[in-house]
């Protein structure tokens, strides 16, 4: 397991520094100049220079890439062209909601994927079982923001019973920033409830089919203990793999989310940033979900150990 972990943080920090020449080279050679953008329309061509200057942008490539680099490992991610403040500041001040949003939306799924799924293997080829795959072929058609208009308009507009957008801090009462997370939760896993249970569903379809749960059943052990011991715990890998591909899905579903919301979270500045042509915030916010995104697969990967013992490394 120990040589495993280290083979796994060696190509994780591979990967990372792949990620971080594509992230730099894609901002870089993308058309329009943040300087020009700083300094207005009507700027003249020395106020731009200066600009450029002062930022480092007149500098080549490979010398703005390694400053980056070095203060990305030192732990820098560098200043704000347009707030002026530094870049993990600006994502610490819009990290809360950003966390709470996907927190919820990865337990509801899990939650009700699972359940789902289980259900209507349990059940294959009832009403339930039929309707769960309409709900699933529904949830991978239909866009975020459109369920999220659609929310706002049943539960907000018509209905009255939630808060249209924003977001209210969890300091200013636990109740208030429940209620305003509960229509872009619900908005943003849907997506997330069908994927994984189609996943559940099929594993546990295959587990159920296996002689050892009829063997099980002929012993008298109880439905829960079928299902939820014996099924559910054989069929863990694959529902495992489908919550980390999930998560990587969630980083892009929450900045669709947080704009139709207007949640001020860390997606909505990022879209301020890439208007903004903010070279360093875009660079930050990429690095640390990348980041992140190497550290879950990781994670799941050493937790198929905990539902399947026969797993080695």
């Amino acid at each position: 397991m120990g040589a495993y972990i280290v083979r796994r943080l060696i190509s994780a920090t591979v990967v990372m520094g792949v990620v971080g020449i594509f992230v730099f080279l894609l901002l870089r050679l993308a058309p329009g100049d943040p300087a020009a953008i700083i300094a207005g329309d009507m700027a003249a061509q020395q106020m731009v220079d200066g600009i450029r200057e002062q930022l480092g942008l007149n500098q080549p490539l490979p010398v703005q890439f390694v400053g980056w680099a070095l203060g990305i490992l030192s732990g820098n991610f560098g200043t704000s062209i347009f707030g002026g403040l530094p870049v993990l500041k600006l994502i610490s001040q819009r990290l809360e909601p950003t966390l709470s949003l996907s927190i919820m939306t990865i337990v509801l799924s899990v939650a009700a994927g699972v359940s789902f799924g289980v259900f209507a293997a349990w059940r294959a080829g009832g009403v339930v079982d039929r309707m769960l795959i309409a709900f699933s072929a529904l949830g991978y058609s239909v866009p975020v923001f459109v369920i999220g208009y659609f929310f706002i308009y049943l539960f907000a507009i018509e209905m009255r019973w939630l808060p249209v957008q924003g977001y209210v801090s969890i300091d200013q009462g636990l109740g208030l920033w429940f209620v305003h997370l509960i229509l872009p939760t619900l908005a943003l896993s849907q997506s997330y409830i069908a994927f994984i249970a189609r996943i559940t569903r099929a594993s546990m379809l295959e587990v159920l089919s296996e002689d050892y749960m009829r063997t099980a059943a002929a012993k008298g052990a109880s439905l829960y203990s079928m299902l939820f011991h014996h099924a559910l715990k054989n069929a863990g890998a694959p529902i495992l793999t489908v919550i980390g591909v999930s998560f990587a899905y969630l980083i892009g579903g929450v900045v669709i989310t947080e704009t139709v919301f207007n949640i001020p979270g860390v997606g909505r500045l990022v879209v301020d940033a890439v208007n903004n042509r903010d070279y360093p915030v875009i660079q930050g916010v990429l690095i640390l979900a990348s980041g992140l995104y190497v550290l879950v697969n990781l994670t799941v990967d050493l937790a198929y150990t905990l539902v399947d013992p026969r797993i080695r490394y």
